[in-house]
């Protein structure tokens, strides 16, 4: 009896030892199979990703080196500058300042002339937005663009130190107490942030600044070709649409009619 029961135990264990052994050899994967099934797996993600994202021009196809990660990325670059990796981030810099610039445009062209409409007055009110530069102000137009393109330039070449090495343009020259946080160049945070909008939904708030500042850039092309063909400005060629709207529009132009 005892002899039976020392083998049944033994039976057991050795039956156990030969199934964690299997089942140790079974899970031991190759690190070239662990790395393929990875590779399958980041695969099978981003192609289910492609097929959710909204492409600018419905059923084309999506290019592969943009992925989605960007704010506003809707796959447009037919020209294909965004292949290199280095240059993307100073197109994506570029596209955020200019989409800034033009906000600012927009505004600046727009609300003047609106108060000025209604009766406010100030020195150079009522002046054409595209006339604004042979206004008299207190320094000549050639003075003001030259320190402006010197300011300019001082930003954009500390940006452009920063992109390249990131940190390396992150701290005020003069008053080395104010430091800029790691993260990405351009956005709200850290120094400047009087809004707190770098501690809400950032992610948001990218795409919605950038689908306003292309709008704006389009307004602004726009503006510049109305004043060019016609001589007036958009809130003057808004009241002359609406007064006549069949026969103000940008067919009743000349140019237009070439």
């Amino acid at each position: 009896m005892a002899l039976s029961l020392r083998q049944s135990t033994a039976f057991g264990v050795a039956a156990r030892s030969r199934k964690a052994s299997v089942s140790v050899r079974a899970s031991a994967v190759p690190p070239n199979v662990a790395e393929a099934r990875e590779w399958i797996g980041a695969w099978k993600d981003k192609q289910a990703a492609n097929a959710n994202r909204i492409s600018w021009f419905p059923g084309s196809k999506l290019p592969e080196h943009l992925n989605g990660s960007l704010p506003g990325d809707y796959g447009f670059d037919p020209l294909g500058l965004g292949k290199d990796e280095q240059a993307l981030k100073w197109y994506v810099q570029g596209e955020l300042q200019n989409a800034r610039w033009a906000m600012l445009a927009v505004a600046g062209i727009l609300v003047p002339e609106l108060l000025s409409s209604i009766g406010f007055s100030w020195p150079g009110a009522g002046v054409k937005w595209f006339e604004a530069g042979a206004f008299p102000y207190f320094a000549s137009a050639g003075a003001l663009f030259g320190v402006q393109m010197l300011l300019f330039a001082w930003v954009e070449f500390r940006r452009y130190q920063d992109i390249v090495k990131p940190g390396s343009a992150s701290q005020d020259p003069i008053f080395t107490s104010n430091k800029l946080p790691a993260g990405e160049v351009g956005y709200p945070g850290g120094i400047f942030d009087p809004f707190g909008w770098s501690k809400g939904d950032m992610a948001t708030l990218k795409v919605k600044e950038l689908k306003n500042g292309r709008l704006a850039m389009l307004a602004f092309a726009g503006f510049a070709a109305q004043a060019w063909t016609t001589g007036t400005t958009p809130l003057e060629a808004l009241s002359k649409h609406l007064a006549d709207p069949w026969n103000t529009t940008v067919f009743s132009n000349d140019l237009a009619r070439l």
